[in-house]
């Protein structure tokens, strides 16, 4: 039998966990809550009632008084109730709310690293702080909001016939043609606007912070917001989705909605005429006025119930594409974990038949690439840009998993080790590391959370940061990112080479470590990196190749294939690609400016 597909509110719900009886008491409470603003209408028709009784002794209508009392005690108790209401609803939405976050926190840390290089954090912080602030509202506001006037309906239909049905169902008129507006707008065939709608809405929010971040670009060159076209794209596409939802659907519709609940008292006044004569020849001309006043002030709360119905509606709508964007995080590949992990020997590094590629590409970054790392070895990584370097080392901590082929760590293949065994076996250094916005102490201790002020303290002047560090007045204890402390890319570096060095794993990946180093921090750098690779299995990426000359091997990557392993004396002497590579590094070194004859 097929299982039945679970709507958005029912999901919301199970994120709710123990909170759950929490919303079901607030909509019950709000439920009760309605009904007891609607009682006062009724103590009102029986104060006009006695005046109109005993007009014009107005003295003789003894009760009105204590229908006061009573309408002002149902008002009091319905804003109580709701408020107690909104008090549970709000705190399961609160604990809703926490609950996605934690979730697609717990499935963020299960995808593979490399995962975060496709996806701006930006797009999943959008993703799930976006989706769990929707959801919040719907459930805190919305649900209440819904069962309250489903409640208030429920009333308003006894009340409508209670008294004069004619003027009941000329009240009732008004709701329907409301009800009918409010569907074409937000049912059918347009219940997807809503969707493209906050996907339009998405793009021009990425684009617009790519613009942003490429302003010093645009103004060194002198251009316009509209030389960045894919931002103008975002932004018109976005306008004429907004223009097509506002106008092309919801501008007739919501002009008819308005005008039958705000003026429902247009639908009393045909039923009061025709019932007029003969209420008055009946004699029962006063209970007529009774009911008449009853249904002109009755008809004024339609127009707030059905507006709540609307803004309720468009919370669920919300709701349903903030899940649908929060689901788009909960598809993401995991990391797959073997249920019998194995561990490593040694800290060799092997890659047997290695392919790789990447989602939604046609040619392999990688194809049937093999090497050996011995332990204790330094390996450089070399070749033209998009030679499939970069992939390769990504593949040695699991941020990729290879498509064929297997890559072992001391012997093991790395899918069947326990990733937080692999991960305290790696340590890898990039070009643009990112520092926390923390002290400098909190930012190195990351990689050793148990280390100690010394063990901190060592590692960083091992990272030659002594100088940063003399320059703070806090020391490491500075934290960065406030009061205009801010650290220069090559200080960054050393600081998170300061990281690697104090986490001390047996297996170094550095991915090009001193590439936008200015030659004071380059010099620092090499020093510090020195200090990282003794005694460690070192794989490294380099454009310069004089930085690799005293390695033990030099792996030649070329569009994805190892078209040489040599060390560097041998690929020289063999003249193929890394010869030609660094008699070409050999020129662009030797290369200088000099002033023309005419000049001098």
């Amino acid at each position: 039998m097929k299982e039945k597909k679970k709507g958005e509110i029912s999901i919301l719900l199970d994120y709710a966990g123990s909170y759950r009886g929490l919303t079901y008491l607030g909509l019950a409470l709000s439920a009760v809550a309605m009904v007891l603003g609607t009682l006062p209408y009724i103590c009102i028709w029986l104060v006009v009632r006695d005046l109109i009784a005993v007009a014009p002794n107005w003295t003789e209508a003894t009760e009105v008084a204590r229908y006061g009392w009573m309408a002002f005690a149902f008002a009091f108790g319905g804003i109580l109730v709701y408020f107690a209401a909104l008090m549970c609803t709000h705190l399961a939405a609160f604990r809703t709310a926490t609950n996605i976050r934690k979730t697609g926190m717990r499935h963020l840390m299960k995808t593979p690293l490399g995962f975060f290089d496709s996806h701006a954090s930006g797009y999943l912080r959008n993703r799930l702080d976006g989706a769990a602030a929707d959801t919040e509202t719907l459930l805190a506001h919305n649900l209440a909001d819904i069962t309250g006037t489903v409640a208030m309906f429920v009333t308003m239909l006894v009340l409508m016939f209670m008294f004069d049905w004619r003027m009941g169902a000329s009240c009732l008129l008004a709701a329907i043609v409301s009800i009918v507006a409010m569907f074409s707008m937000m049912g059918g065939k347009n219940a997807n606007l809503m969707m493209e709608y906050q996907t339009a809405q998405d793009v021009m929010s990425k684009a617009g912070t790519e613009y942003v971040r490429g302003i010093p670009v645009v103004k060194v060159f002198q251009q316009t917001v509209y030389s960045f076209k894919a931002f103008k794209q975002a932004i018109e596409d976005y306008s004429a989705k907004a223009e097509r939802y506002t106008v092309g659907v919801c501008q007739w519709p919501q002009s008819i909605n308005l005008t039958a609940t705000e003026g429902a008292f247009i639908f009393l006044v045909p039923a009061v005429l025709f019932i007029a004569p003969a209420a008055l020849k009946s004699g029962n001309f006063a209970s007529f006025i009774t009911n008449f006043a009853f249904y002109a002030v009755f008809s004024a709360i339609i127009s707030t119930a059905l507006a709540k119905i609307m803004f309720a509606a468009s919370g669920t709508m919300m709701a349903k594409t903030a899940l649908g964007r929060f689901n788009e995080v909960m598809n993401a590949p995991t990391l797959k974990v073997t249920d019998n992990p194995k561990t490593p020997k040694d800290n060799t590094v092997e890659f047997k038949d290695v392919s790789f590629t990447y989602e939604g590409s046609d040619l392999p970054a990688l194809s049937h690439v093999s090497f050996k790392v011995e332990g204790g070895q330094t390996v450089a990584l070399v070749g033209p840009s998009g030679g499939g370097k970069t992939t390769a080392a990504s593949l040695i901590p699991r941020f990729w998993d290879a498509t064929e082929g297997s890559v072992e760590v001391g012997g093991v293949d790395v899918k069947d080790t326990d990733p937080h065994v692999l991960m305290s076996q790696v340590a890898f250094v990039f070009q643009n590391n990112r520092l926390f916005k923390t002290s400098i102490f909190e930012n190195v201790r990351i990689a050793k959370p148990e280390a100690g002020r010394d063990e901190v303290l060592s590692a960083l002047e091992a990272a030659q940061c002594k100088d940063i560090l003399d320059k703070l007045e806090n020391g490491m204890d500075t934290i960065i990112g406030t009061e205009g402390t801010y650290l220069s890319g090559g200080e960054q570096q050393r600081v998170a080479l300061a990281r690697a060095i104090l986490k001390d794993a047996p297996i170094v990946v550095l991915d090009e470590a001193t590439a936008f180093a200015d030659p004071e921090n380059e010099a620092m750098i090499q020093k510090a990196l020195a200090a990282l690779m003794k005694n460690k299995t070192v794989i490294m990426i380099a454009h310069r190749l004089s930085t690799i000359v005293d390695a033990d091997k030099i792996i030649v990557l070329d569009s994805g294939k190892a078209v040489e392993q040599e060390s560097h004396e041998e690929l020289v002497k063999n003249g193929g690609l890394y010869s030609r590579m660094w008699e070409d590094y050999n020129k662009a070194v030797q290369w200088k400016i000099s002033a023309s004859e005419e000049a001098r």
